[in-house]
């Protein structure tokens, strides 16, 4: 019976298939638009309509159509043009349609294209003998402690900032240079934001809560964490959004063409700030409960991106210059 399970599926697929290319035809000739036309026409720009867009094309029964999703940005006017060759829409009488293709494409193009940069950093193992690498995580100290020099590279000191030993470089196996990436920037754009979490991660019972609000919340434990090492976790969970294409909701609502490395680490820094808040609302018995929180925190984030209005830090200190733009 595992067999005509499978023969039933198979031919409800085909049949669905063939019933949905049917419908697609009636409502065409009733209409006299293509599906593209609709969704253009009839849902506003942001991640609704390039997310449908995206759906349209890579289900095509058309090669071009369904490869149009992978050119590179370079020909994406050239594909627009092929698009309504293809479909037998005039470019005179339809000038909008060919603006709003052009849009989503960017966006589904350069989403693509950050996995690819995304993925390359976090294959980059840093480097201790590389001057930038050094650099950098220099750079990191001195935006989170400007009033502490350190006193040697190789230095207990670090511990003070989250990481595990007196050599950081072993702490970005994981993630690579993206986790160094990812905290540099936020210690660099958010550096106030930044030095709070810090400051409360070491001592979270002097966090900014009111002390009303600790009595009303009846915190008794208030366990701290290791900041550094929470930001090259968060980054492992910023990535996994990224590549399973969660975030596409939320890039295709703030980048109004292609999503760049500046809005993943914006994004990073919102979701820094929001697991602070959630790991103190949280109140865990100890850091042993830390996959727990995270998983939590992971689970809400995906639940917020359900929703297709959903943009993640539009008013987050980090995306201004982004909004601005």
């Amino acid at each position: 019976s595992s067999f005509a399970r499978m023969f039933v599926q198979v031919c409800l697929y085909f049949y669905c298939k063939c019933l949905w290319r049917c419908l697609k035809f009636v409502v065409r000739k009733l209409t006299g638009q293509c599906e593209l036309q609709r969704i253009c026409y009839n849902t506003k720009p942001g991640a609704a309509r390039t997310m449908k867009i995206e759906a349209s094309l890579k289900g095509s029964k058309s090669k071009r159509l369904q490869t149009s999703v992978n050119v590179h940005p370079d020909a994406i006017e050239k594909t627009i043009d092929d698009i309504m060759e293809l479909k037998r829409i005039n470019p005179d009488i339809n000038p909008q349609l060919g603006v709003s293709l052009q849009a989503c494409l960017l966006q589904i193009v350069g989403y693509r294209n950050l996995i690819a940069e995304v993925e390359k950093l976090r294959r980059e193992p840093y480097d201790s003998e590389n001057p930038q690498h050094e650099e950098m995580l220099l750079k990191l100290w001195k935006c989170l402690k400007p009033n502490s020099p350190l006193k040697a590279r190789i230095s207990k000191q670090w511990c003070e900032i989250g990481f595990q030993g007196d050599d950081p470089k072993t702490d970005f196996r994981g993630m690579g240079l993206l986790g160094l990436y990812n905290l540099v920037y936020f210690a660099e754009w958010d550096t106030e934001i930044a030095q709070q979490v810090l400051t409360d991660s070491l001592h979270p019972k002097y966090s900014q809560l009111s002390k009303a609000e600790w009595e009303k919340k009846k915190f008794d434990k208030a366990i701290g964490y290791s900041f550094a090492i929470v930001g090259i976790n968060i980054t492992d969970l910023a990535y996994n959004l990224l590549v399973s294409g969660a975030l596409k909701t939320h890039f295709y609502n703030v980048a109004p063409e292609a999503p760049t490395l500046t809005h993943f680490q914006q994004t990073f820094c919102y979701l820094m700030h929001e697991f602070h808040k959630f790991w103190i609302d949280e109140d865990p018995l100890d850091i042993m409960e830390f996959n727990r929180v995270r998983e939590k925190f992971y689970k809400r984030i995906l639940r917020q991106l359900q929703n297709p209005e959903m943009a993640l830090c539009p008013h987050f200190a980090a995306s201004e210059s982004l909004i601005n733009m």
